[in-house]
């Protein structure tokens, strides 16, 4: 049996490697075909990262960057060299130089509090006293004063003349008043 070659032409097997490469997952192409390495300099990558990006995040959901943090430099590479050894022979400061080689900021100063709700705070305070500020100067200057209508005299007065005057008196406010007795009903 001969195997057959199809041959096509130059445009439809680009359609077909576009399409291949349109839907095929992420993880099979590789990150680098979308986000180019040209943006991270010589720094190592290490893993998938938040998204698949080249980039590189402190965030405590995601404890792997994709990145490390730094590039590396002789002191750094003569640190990984020796760090392919025993550990024991590694001192502290050696250990966290290693760390923040590859990470920015630990757990503990990622987590800690970071003060940002006094200045949210101050901001909403300051809209509120402007707000309140620009009531009280509307009311002020802006608006007429309130009709005479609107005082407790005026109110008592109007309310003594629809009793007077028996306005509504089935279910309004001349129906609780006893005409007879010259009061209100209890």
């Amino acid at each position: 049996m001969t195997s057959q070659v199809l041959h096509l032409p130059k445009g439809v097997k680009s359609m077909f490697l576009l399409r291949k490469q349109l839907f095929t997952p992420l993880g099979t192409i590789g990150c680098q075909h979308i986000y180019g390495r040209s943006k991270i300099g010589k720094r190592e990558v290490v893993g998938f990262g938040v998204n698949g990006t080249y980039t590189y995040f402190d965030v405590p959901d995601v404890p792997m960057p994709a990145i490390r943090f730094r590039e590396a430099d002789t002191q750094i590479s003569a640190l990984r060299e020796k760090e392919k050894g025993d550990w024991k022979q590694l001192t502290i400061d050696d250990k966290k130089k290693l760390y923040r080689f590859s990470f920015c900021r630990t757990y503990a100063e990622m987590m800690a509090p970071t003060g940002e709700w006094k200045s949210i705070l101050a901001g909403v305070l300051a809209i509120v006293t402007t707000a309140l500020w620009t009531y009280v100067l509307i009311k002020k200057f802006v608006y007429a004063p309130m009709p005479e209508s609107t005082s407790l005299e005026w109110r008592k007065k109007q309310r003594d003349w629809m009793v007077l005057w028996k306005v509504n008196p089935i279910e309004g406010l001349s129906s609780k008043y006893d005409y007879e007795k010259n009061r209100w009903k209890d």
